[in-house]
């Protein structure tokens, strides 16, 4: 097996680090349907122009948004759709393990029994009554 570097996981680490931020990844999400400009991406964020335009230097950082400058003012889009992948297999194996716990959760389920109360009646006619 090759010897991996401490700096190139370092550099790994970092790549997912920026996804790991909620806001950035709630930013991505919004520039999957296409470029938008910094005012644009602060109003539906509800957040400060400042946080928004952190995070969207991080993420230029790390090659994941390109900019272009119209005037005063800066549009983004999304560089590298590598980040999109990863989500949605992240998504992906998220929505596997709820469904997997449905699964037991549905297994347990009474709901398609009759349950029986201490006196010999049902639970159904109990509770509608």
């Amino acid at each position: 097996m090759e010897h991996i570097s401490a700096e190139v996981i370092q550099q790994v680490a970092d790549y997912f680090s920026v996804l790991s931020e909620p806001m950035r990844l709630k930013i991505l999400n919004l520039l999957g349907s296409g470029e938008k400009c910094v005012q644009e991406l602060v109003d539906v964020t509800e957040t400060s122009q400042a946080n928004v335009s952190k995070h969207l230097k991080v993420m230029m950082q790390a090659g994941i948004l390109t900019r272009r400058t119209e005037g005063t003012s800066s549009f983004y889009r999304v560089a590298d759709d590598l980040s999109f992948q990863l989500c949605s297999l992240v998504c992906d194996r998220i929505a596997s393990r709820i469904e997997e716990q449905a699964k037991h959760f549905r297994a347990f389920s009474f709901s398609n029994q009759e349950m029986s109360t201490p006196e010999g009646g049902s639970a159904e006619a109990e509770i509608a009554g």
